[in-house]
């Protein structure tokens, strides 16, 4: 079956950086067949979109509260999904999910929830002022 698990989360600092991992398993994301996106939500707050990567790693998507600080990537040959997160704020703190969802486009960059059939279970980030 297919999987999704997300780690490297942990409590820092404002101005601090991490970089969350989404390894997937029972699913390959080579040969262009998927496109991967991060998703997060916080306490009392809807989940919320802050970046996708096409099933081709050329094009990537970022919400504007993440845009210039985030940035994600993927490693085909590992499976794996990256999230590289810096200049932490608190507002960042959230739980983190990553998902995937099978697709025809190789430069698509999929935003919305729905859009994604596959989810990880999250990691938890937190961010001290």
């Amino acid at each position: 079956q297919v999987r999704l698990v997300e780690s490297g989360g942990g409590l820092v600092q404002a101005g601090d950086s991490l970089r969350l991992s989404c390894a997937a398993s029972g699913l390959t994301l080579r040969n262009y067949q998927y496109t991967m996106g991060w998703f997060r939500q916080a306490p009392g707050k809807e989940r919320e979109f802050v970046g996708s990567i096409s099933s081709s790693g050329g094009r990537m998507y970022y919400a504007d509260s993440v845009k210039g600080r985030f940035t994600v990537s993927r490693d085909d040959a590992k499976n794996t999904m990256y999230l590289q997160m810096n200049s932490l704020k608190p507002e960042d703190t959230a739980v983190y999910y990553c998902a995937a969802d099978r697709t025809s486009y190789t430069e698509y960059t999929p935003r919305n929830s729905n859009e994604f059939g596959f989810w990880g279970q999250g990691t938890q980030v937190t961010v001290s002022s």
